[in-house]
């Protein structure tokens, strides 16, 4: 499995995701037309020529799954008894067709759980990075982690 363990977290702790995922057209009008976003700056390009950015800018909520995804394996994959919410989510710089991002996770805090002996609750910062190393989603998650001596008893 994976995931790590609520005692392998430590405040303080970073982990570069080593999968990157270059962001296509037909990712951002997928999601934007799945989820009914049908904002103009997301999918009509003569629209967006006008804009500030002159082109489409992809839709922030996949960008947001996205970097959640990426972390997913190196941090919660198999370990985790639920996502609790996220506390913060900042998209500092937009994101384009073709652009690649790269994930980046900070532990933030590490505490056992009041209410249950078998987990623990991890608060993560996930930031999305682009090729130009520009930070362009910053988002701060708290998730049920299960205990690794929970996992072995069962």
């Amino acid at each position: 499995m994976p995931g790590l363990y609520f005692e392998e977290f430590a405040p303080g702790m970073v982990i570069d995701h080593e999968v990157r995922r270059t962001v296509t057209e037909t990712d951002n009008v997928m999601f934007s037309t799945m989820t009914l976003n049908m904002a103009p700056l997301h999918l009509d390009a003569e629209y967006s020529k006008n804009s500030i950015h002159g082109q489409r800018l992809v839709n922030s909520l996949f960008l947001l799954g996205l970097v959640a995804g990426i972390s997913m394996h190196d941090t919660t994959y198999g370990t985790t008894l639920g996502n609790l919410g996220f506390d913060s989510i900042k998209f500092p710089k937009p994101v384009f067709h073709g652009d690649t991002i790269h994930v980046r996770t900070e532990i933030v805090s590490a505490r056992e759980s009041k209410s249950r002996n078998d987990s623990g609750i991890v608060t993560f910062r996930h930031y999305g990075i682009n090729q130009r190393d520009e930070i362009v989603c910053d988002a701060t998650r708290v998730g049920l982690m299960l205990k690794k001596s929970a996992d072995e008893q069962a």
